[in-house]
């Protein structure tokens, strides 16, 4: 079995690569929380300033949310400002929302395709070694 390490957030949208990478983080160790976002016409618990207990216990997060919806383009502001120094966070974009955006992805790694195995483990590792 796997030594645990610190918890990833997967804020995904439905139906995404949510047992995938799920399923390849737990079994590198890493507990993994999945938080769909905020259904149609609900503020974010983390935006509503009432905070968010999966958030809180995030030791990495990957995005992989609407960057064209205001909202979610907001959360990664907010996460991107709350998160602990260094924390690991990667945004699944198009080409064109990382053009679009970047100066709101400045200061994350972007993927801009599926998630595969190779990214997973390299973000597994960079949490690990955020934790030391």
């Amino acid at each position: 079995m796997a030594q645990l390490h610190g918890v990833v957030l997967l804020d995904i949208s439905p139906g995404s690569g949510e047992s995938f990478e799920r399923s390849f983080l737990e079994k590198v160790g890493h507990p993994a929380v999945v938080c769909h976002g905020p259904h149609e016409g609900a503020l974010c618990p983390l935006l509503a300033g009432k905070g968010c207990e999966d958030f809180e216990s995030a030791h990495g997060i990957v995005f992989e949310l609407d960057l064209d919806r205001p909202q979610h383009r907001a959360i990664v502001e907010r996460y991107r400002e709350l998160g602990r120094e260094g924390m690991p966070i990667r945004v699944v974009a198009t080409p064109e929302q990382a053009a679009e955006y970047a100066e709101l992805l400045a200061d994350v790694e972007v993927w801009t395709h599926e998630p595969t195995v190779a990214d997973l483990d390299g973000f597994a590792a960079e949490v690990e070694a955020n934790d030391r």
